[in-house]
């Protein structure tokens, strides 16, 4: 279960246009929510990995009230990610959590692990909440993996174990994070590419923007 707080590390603030920074180098930070049901607004969980020049250098995980309406925990969730009802009671609103991953990511290009689900998930909780859904440019670390690995499947523990990274717990936000930025940055190595962009050129993927809607996502019956 992911939960804690930020590392020690100094947090960077978000300057200019979200996912457009990162300076010169392998920048970037791999994130991964958890959500409590199937609705993409029931962030519950993130984890965070900041990557520079090729390393992790800092990590953040941090449990997340969701918003009302979408704060019920389904049994399947649950059984996925172990975090119950009671885990998430006191922890801040996505509202709160949202300063602090947008100051912990700054303007980096996120990189997710299947991302489609996860950049719908901030678009999601952030339309729940009438809060403005940062623009992050993003990439997405199956596609980059199945530019890279031959493999039967590519869930993150089969890919995590071809780029040569440590057994970890699926389905912790933080652990899953972490796997994520070793993956894009063995994929990397791999392709002799020194940054992001240049990573995704060379595969031909795309980095792509989240697509900024008005809120909608209304509370649930």
């Amino acid at each position: 279960m992911a939960g804690g707080l930020p590392s020690s590390a100094r947090l960077t603030r978000a300057r200019g246009i979200a996912g457009e920074g990162g300076g010169v180098g392998l920048d970037f930070t791999a994130i991964d929510f958890e959500t409590a049901n199937s609705s993409g607004a029931s962030a519950c969980a993130v984890g965070l990995a900041r990557v520079r020049d090729g390393r992790v250098v800092a990590t953040a995980a941090w449990l997340i009230k969701p918003p009302p309406g979408h704060d019920h925990f389904a049994p399947i969730n649950v059984g996925i990610h172990g975090i119950q009802p009671d885990d998430v009671a006191n922890a801040p609103d996505w509202s709160t959590q949202l300063a602090r991953l947008t100051a912990f990511a700054g303007a980096d290009v996120l990189v997710a692990h299947n991302a489609g689900f996860d950049m719908s998930v901030l678009r999601r909780a952030c339309a729940a909440t009438d809060e403005v859904c940062p623009p992050y440019r993003y990439l997405c670390s199956v596609q980059v993996s199945r530019k890279t690995y031959t493999l039967a499947s590519y869930r993150l523990p089969l890919v995590a174990e071809e780029a040569g990274c440590s057994p970890f717990a699926h389905h912790d936000a933080l652990a899953d994070a972490v796997a994520c930025a070793e993956i894009t940055i063995d994929c990397a190595r791999r392709a002799g590419a020194d940054d992001v962009h240049a990573l995704a050129a060379h595969l031909g993927v795309r980095i792509s923007q989240i697509a900024v809607e008005p809120a909608v996502e209304r509370a649930v019956a």
